[in-house]
């Protein structure tokens, strides 16, 4: 999506600063708002501590392990 906005310039050269890898505005803005969205997701998530019930017999251990 062709978009025309007005950017602080001073914060995408302090954006540019902390980024690897990264070179053009476009990638700059791309990658920004896939950090924001997973940090989203992750806050969403936070949300939900203490709101799930699991069976006793529950092992979140059991799973990690390689099979």
């Amino acid at each position: 999506m062709r978009t025309n906005v007005v950017i602080n310039d001073e914060l995408i050269e302090e954006a540019f600063r902390y980024s690897d890898n990264v070179t053009t505005k476009k990638e700059l803005i791309e990658t920004a708002l896939k950090e924001y969205v997973m940090n989203r997701k992750r806050k969403n998530l936070k949300e939900l501590r203490g709101k799930i019930s699991f069976r006793e017999d529950y092992d979140h251990k059991s799973m990690r392990k390689e099979k």
